[in-house]
């Protein structure tokens, strides 16, 4: 697991290319609409879903980071 740090509220698909998970917002839609993306342990499929600090995104085959507010 990796903590990716950012300045504060931020949305599941921004949070995708923030950490360079994704390259663009398309690929990160791709992955969150075909069930690839978990938060806290559930598959999460609104893109415009609020992370709040210490949740846990795990992503297929890419891993499990922890988001931390600055």
């Amino acid at each position: 697991m990796r903590n990716i740090q950012v300045n504060g509220e931020i949305r599941l698909d921004q949070f995708l290319k923030w950490s360079r998970l994704v390259s663009t917002g398309g690929q990160g839609k791709i992955l969150i609409s075909n069930n690839h993306v978990k938060v806290n342990g559930e598959i999460e499929n609104r893109r415009s879903r609020k992370l709040k600090d210490g949740d846990l995104v795990e992503v297929t085959d890419l891993g499990s980071f922890r988001v931390v507010f600055n």
